[in-house]
């Protein structure tokens, strides 16, 4: 029987930390009593709360999101009521603005923003080698050489790809 690949994996200890990081916070909502707030939306929130309603389009680029993941976002953050739709200046156009709901809570959400940040701050200071160092030093690394050009070469050396 062959090995499965999956048992191995250099990404799951980090999406591992970060879902249990975000369970926190999440913890933190339910204690506040926000009810149906997931921490992935936070920052559309607060960002159409300091910028206005936007298209889909131009919210997924302020935050570096694409299209199709902004409007999946945007149709669960409706579901959850805190964001609402109108139609944009043309037919494949919508305006995403916030709702009374978000707009009661968005100053409470920027506060849990900068906390976080304080606190990731405070860890990143208290480990050996830093998250935020790793990354630059990964994108340096990407750089050089992309992640896609390894793993191309990667592949070209296994027969089962080819």
């Amino acid at each position: 029987m062959t090995q499965d690949p999956t048992e191995v994996s250099h990404w799951r200890p980090l999406r591992l930390l970060q879902a249990a990081m975000e369970a926190d916070i999440a913890r933190l909502y339910a204690e506040a009593e926000i009810d149906g707030l997931k921490p992935s939306y936070v920052m559309e929130l607060i960002r159409l709360h300091l910028r206005g309603p936007m298209t889909i389009t131009e919210l997924a680029e302020s935050v570096e999101r694409t299209h199709s993941a902004m409007s999946q976002k945007v149709a669960a953050m409706r579901k959850a009521g805190f964001v609402r739709t109108t139609a944009g200046v043309d037919a494949r156009s919508k305006k995403v603005e916030l709702t009374e709901k978000a707009a009661g809570i968005v100053d409470r959400l920027a506060a849990e923003w900068r906390a976080t940040e304080a606190v990731t701050a405070e860890i990143d200071a208290e480990i050996p080698y830093p998250l935020s160092r790793l990354v630059k030093d990964m994108e340096e690394a990407l750089r050089r050489k992309s992640f896609h050009d390894r793993i191309a070469e990667k592949l070209a050396e296994d027969e089962t790809w080819r």
